[in-house]
């Protein structure tokens, strides 16, 4: 896959058999990073249950290396899978994106931001 710009990736953060660590080129916020599996996997849904496995660890590897830059209030963590969800690169990565107090005006919502009018909902009482 010459033409993958997550194929061969060379400034990782941290790597292991399956998949490493970068931080994004276009960051949504200081310290947002990407586990990317090293496996050219175009879909999550698709990744092997080593690969999920290991996905999932690096993300916590990843959240100690960008606690320790940057110190973020909170985190967003996604995956977009498919170009309908938003994917732009048909490799599967997670975004770990760090927020920050006041980085928004209102954070609410949170990733039910992806689709604008379902952001914010009101809660109804009979629901824990």
């Amino acid at each position: 896959m010459d033409q993958c710009i997550f194929c061969g990736r060379q400034t990782l953060l941290h790597e292991t058999d399956l998949t490493y660590v970068t931080y994004d080129t276009y960051p949504a916020s200081p310290g947002h990073a990407l586990i990317i599996t090293k496996r050219h996997v175009p879909n999550y849904f698709d990744c092997t249950r080593e690969e999920v496995i290991d996905l999932w660890q690096s993300v916590e590897v990843a959240k100690q290396l960008v606690e320790k830059e940057h110190s973020p209030d909170s985190y967003n963590v996604g995956i977009n899978v498919g170009a309908v969800a938003g994917q732009s690169v048909p490799h599967i990565h997670i975004h770990l994106i760090p927020r920050y107090k006041g980085d928004v005006e209102d954070p609410r919502g949170g990733v039910r931001s992806v689709i604008p009018h379902k952001r914010k909902y009101t809660r109804r009482q009979d629901i824990a």
